[in-house]
Formats: structure tokens, C-alpha cells, sequence
């Protein structure tokens, strides 16, 4: 039995995230989790909100409460939706949580020890209309590297290229849109990472599986221009992590609080610590110490592109320059971007589907399936309401849902609500069974190599085979001449059922957990051997004929979607 730590990329907690969002990280990241259950191992499973910086400030004034209260209320709605589509988190914390307070000034003041951290006098942007400070993000521009419009002060979205505010040209507040910005001098702590630049480059290198996305940026924050640079990592700010180190003060830092990107990674380490003290588990520490018996853990992140650089680079010099006994991560899966609909998703014109809306149109297993067999890996993808419609009618209830609908309700007509005996398997059968095996362990390849279309391709096509070979065998004919060999084939056909939805569940747990209730068994034992998984059901096993398990999608639903999640136009 293997080890498996997986985190995905916390989510922000101003607001409730789009689809891209979910895809981006904690659904595949859920799809993993799923999988490596299904397969007999440990599995640990950690998310958070992320809840510091500007933005939860801004975003709790507009919504006329104190900045904790909003954090604690926005917690639990995502919290809730993330309940709602499924997501197996073992737990799903706080970046706010005491323990990450402790953390996060635990990792300071090592680093400092360790002579990696500075002060310095630097000068930062003043919005006067404002009032405040801005923070990078909320600092827009011209990126002075590509010319991108809308480049922000730590990073330019288009060409993804690390920015400084004082870079950009002609720079506004996001807040107000004033041009009205003075520089003024203020005194703040830089992790030193670019003296870190040999052993992050030596220990980048030696992931030689990781994605080409997640190397390709990563190198190049590592070597373009100047190289890694040293980072900043306090704010001043009132909502966040107060600057200490350890349990003690930091003079000169009084007021200050560290960097949302300081503290948010460390709240995967703290998560595991909230687990132990919500009374989940009794040893955090073997999921993250290696002198505690986490060398032998997997460690998989999940993340969209634009979360790389932090994650290859500030988080594992945060690790590393501790000195500590830290687990660093072995596998990065990160992903391109989902656009809506010939656009971009925007929440501030309403367009495309967050959430929460989603839950509200169609069940979660809908997009389950369709997110994650349309998964932006190797490029952006995009959404569209036609491929929607087709991929949930063709390969979740054409495929899928008929086969189940065709077998049983055939069964009860013919056979009564039970297994039927019937013979032994003849060559059609043999044929069929070699194939399955072919293909679940290509399925099971994909699925370790975290190659999540080519997986979700593999099961749709084990899917069809069990069409194909329904419709050779054609049991309603059979039957009529030889009505035991009609009951063997549905009896394999019924046994299918059970092994479709051990295979499935990953992608579709709903349904998964459907089929498993119509079949009456509880037998979700992943298949070492196809032919003894095809007879897990014995003759005299009973089962019920289940509900639809996936209804089409109307042209006029179809349309009606199309409408209302449009957007408003410019």
C-alpha cells in the first residue's frame, strides 16, 4: 500500500470560483484521490481558503461586514459547494487558522536564522484617492515586456513575466482606477531566493517527469533576465498573519503582516495539523516530516499555470532554506486556462458558470464528466454549450446510462430481478474479457501518469465495449432460441455494471454509488483480474432496475443556458 499526499491549489475567498477554476486544480486533484482509494492506498487529501491580503479586505467592505466575519461566512458557502460537486477533501481548512499563524512565523523565523531573510527600505506605490498601500496586485499597467494591457504589479498575466509596480507603464489603482500613485518609502522583509538559485535549479532538474507546462515556467522564472529574484514577504496591511518570528516580536516590523503568498503554501503543512485538531486524525506529522516517516509519501500538487512559479520556486525555498526535515512536493500536475464560450469568464459581467450555478443546472457527475474528459493539459480549452450537450448525451447517457437501462430492465422482463445462471462463457465472451483487461490497464496507466483525457477517453471506451458487445450478442434475440445462453450473457452484462461503476467512480461517484445500490453490493474491490471481477455477481444475486442515471440535454435547455449565462455585453 502507497502513500499519497495530495493538495490542490487553495482557493481565494473573495467570491465563489468559475468552472476553469475547478479543472484548474481541485477536481482533477479529487479525480487522484478518488483513484488511489479505489486502489487500496492511504490517501491524504488537504485544500484551504486562501483568506489574507488586500482582496478579502476589499471584498468584505463591500459586503458591509468585519474582514473575519466575511472569511468565516465565505469559508463555508465554498466549503459547501465544494461538498456539493463532490470533492473528497480529508480535510478543508483555513489559511487564517491558528495553526498557520504559528506556522507561517515558525518558517520566518528559520529563514531567518538561516540568514535568508532581509530588511529593506523599499519604495512602494501610495494610492492618494485611496489612502493606502496598494499591494502589487492591486496595481494595473503595460507590462513593459509584451506591451499587455492590463499586466499587474507582480505579474504579467500574459506573458508571465515577475513584475515590480514601479515596471509598469502608466500604473492605476484597481481599486479606484486613479492615476493619482506616489511612491514612498517603507521598510519590508525579502526572502533571499535568489541565493537559493542553484539548489531550486539542481532540484527542478531532478524532476525529470514532471509536466513540460510546469518545467517550462518554472526554468523560465529561474533564467529569464536577471534570473530568480529576491521576494518580498510583508505587507502593510491589516489583515493577515502579523510579522514575528516565532513567538516574538520583530522590531521595526510592528503593524506589518506577511504576504498572502508567503502564508498560503504554508497552510497545506498547517492543514494537515487542522485535520489532527478537528479530531480527524492523530499524526500529522507523517504526512510531512521526513524524520517522521513522511519519506515514504507521494506528494502531488494540483494547480492552474499562473500558480507555478510560486509553488517551484518562493514555497520550495521556504522549505528548503528552513533547514528542516520538510516533505517537498514530487510531482507538480499543473493546467492551462478554461475559456467560456469564445471569452473569458468574468465575474463582474456575470459571464459563464461558477459554481454554484452549476449545481443549480445539472447535477455535479454532469460536469464532473465533462471537465475532466475536456481538461485544458496540453493547451486552453474551451467551454461551449453544443460540446457540453453532445459529450453528456453521447458518452454519459448514450453510452453509459442506455447500457444499464438496456441490461437490467431486459433482465426483469426475461429473468426476474435477479442474476440469471445461464452457461459458460463462449468465444464472443472470451474476446470481450481480453479486451476489458487491455484496456483497464491502459486506464490504470493514464490514470498513475495523471494523464486525466487520455483516462477519461480509456473509460469511455471500456464503456462502449460493453455496448458493442451487447449489440453483437444481441440477448433479446438469443433469447428466443437459446434462452441459456441469453442468460449468461446478461448475467456477464449485469457483472459489467458492477465493474463500470468500480471503474467510474473517480470520475462520476454519484453514479458510481447509484449502480453499486442497483446491484445490491458493496463489493467495490478494484479488479486485479477481469474475468473473476465479471463474476462477482453470482447466479441469485439480486438487483434493482436504477433510476436514470443520466437524462439528455434539451436543444431548448441548451439555448436557454446559452442566454442566460452570455454575460453583459461592452
Amino acid at each position: 500500500m502507497a502513500r499519497h499526499l495530495i493538495t490542490s491549489a487553495i482557493p481565494y475567498i473573495n467570491g465563489i470560483k468559475h468552472l476553469g477554476n475547478l479543472v484548474g486544480s481541485q477536481l482533477p486533484a479529487d479525480l487522484f484521490a478518488r483513484y488511489q482509494r479505489g486502489r487500496g492506498h492511504e490517501v491524504m487529501f488537504l485544500c484551504a481558503t486562501d483568506e489574507h491580503g488586500t482582496p478579502a479586505e476589499l471584498a468584505a467592505a463591500k459586503a458591509g461586514k468585519p474582514v473575519a466575519e466575511y472569511c468565516a461566512e465565505m469559508h463555508e458557502t465554498q466549503a459547501e459547494i465544494a461538498r456539493g460537486f463532490r470533492l473528497s477533501f480529508d480535510h478543508f481548512g483555513r489559511s487564517s487558522s491558528p495553526q498557520n499563524h504559528r506556522l507561517t512565523q515558525h518558517f520566518a523565523a528559520r529563514l531567518d536564522q538561516a540568514g535568508l531573510i532581509e530588511e529593506r527600505v523599499e519604495t512602494q506605490i501610495y494610492s492618494k484617492a485611496d489612502g493606502r498601500y496598494l499591494p502589487d496586485r492591486y496595481i494595473e499597467g503595460t507590462c513593459p515586456n509584451c506591451g499587455f494591457e492590463s499586466a499587474r504589479g507582480d505579474q504579467c498575466d500574459n506573458c508571465t513575466k515577475q513584475l515590480d509596480p514601479i515596471d509598469l507603464i502608466e500604473p492605476r489603482s484597481v481599486i479606484s482606477g486613479s492615476t493619482d500613485l506616489e511612491p514612498r518609502e517603507t521598510k519590508h522583509l525579502y526572502l533571499k531566493q535568489s541565493g537559493m538559485r542553484g539548489q531550486l535549479q539542481d532540484w527542478i532538474d531532478s524532476k525529470g517527469d514532471w509536466p513540460v507546462l510546469t518545467t517550462s515556467i518554472a526554468k523560465k522564472w529561474l533564467n529569464d533576465g536577471d534570473g530568480l529574484q529576491d521576494r518580498g514577504i510583508t505587507r502593510d496591511l491589516d489583515w493577515g498573519i502579523p510579522v514575528k518570528k516565532g513567538e516574538e516580536d520583530w522590531p521595526g516590523m510592528e503593524g506589518k503582516v506577511f504576504y498572502v503568498w508567503f502564508d498560503a503554501p504554508i497552510e497545506y503543512i498547517a492543514c494537515a495539523q487542522e485535520w489532527v485538531d478537528a479530531g480527524k486524525g492523530d499524526d500529522w506529522e507523517r504526512w510531512w516530516r521526513t524524520d517522521r516517516g513522511a519519506d515514504d509519501v507521494r506528494y502531488t500538487q494540483f494547480m492552474g499555470k499562473d500558480n507555478v512559479p510560486f509553488h517551484t520556486l518562493s514555497f520550495p525555498a521556504t522549505i528548503l532554506g528552513s533547514g528542516e526535515p520538510w516533505k517537498l512536493v514530487d510531482y507538480i500536475k499543473s493546467f492551462n486556462y478554461l475559456n467560456y464560450d469564445g471569452g473569458q469568464f468574468s465575474t463582474s459581467r456575470g459571464r459563464g458558470v461558477f459554481m454554484d450555478q452549476a449545481l443549480e443546472v445539472l447535477p455535479a457527475d454532469y460536469w464532473r464528466w465533462w471537465l475532466l474528459s475536456h481538461a485544458p493539459e496540453s493547451s486552453d480549452a474551451e467551454f461551449t454549450w453544443e460540446n457540453f450537450q453532445q459529450s453528456v448525451n453521447k458518452d454519459l447517457a448514450d453510452v453509459l446510462g442506455n447500457f444499464v437501462s438496456r441490461v437490467t430492465k431486459f433482465c426483469r422482463s426475461k429473468f426476474g430481478e435477479e442474476v440469471p445462471a445461464g452457461g459458460a462463457h463462449g468465444e464472443r465472451e472470451t474476446a470481450l474479457i481480453a479486451d476489458l483487461e487491455r484496456r483497464l490497464r491502459a486506464y490504470e496507466g493514464h490514470m498513475d501518469a495523471i494523464e486525466v483525457r487520455k483516462a477519461a477517453m480509456e473509460l469511455r471506451g471500456i464503456w462502449v465495449a460493453g455496448n458493442e458487445y451487447l449489440q453483437d450478442a444481441a440477448p433479446w434475440a438469443t433469447f428466443k432460441t437459446e434462452p441459456e445462453t441469453a442468460a449468461m450473457q446478461i448475467r456477464l452484462a449485469l457483472n459489467l455494471i458492477r465493474l463500470y461503476a468500480v471503474l467510474s467512480a473517480p470520475f462520476i461517484p454519484d453514479a458510481s454509488a447509484q449502480l453499486m445500490q442497483a446491484m445490491k453490493t458493496e463489493d467495490d474491490a478494484w479488479p486485479g483480474d477481469v474475468a473473476q471481477a465479471l463474476s462477482a455477481l453470482q447466479a441469485g444475486h439480486g438487483f434493482a432496475v436504477p433510476e436514470v442515471s443520466f437524462r439528455k440535454i434539451t436543444d431548448e435547455e441548451r439555448e436557454g443556458w446559452q442566454v442566460r449565462f452570455a454575460g453583459k455585453r461592452d
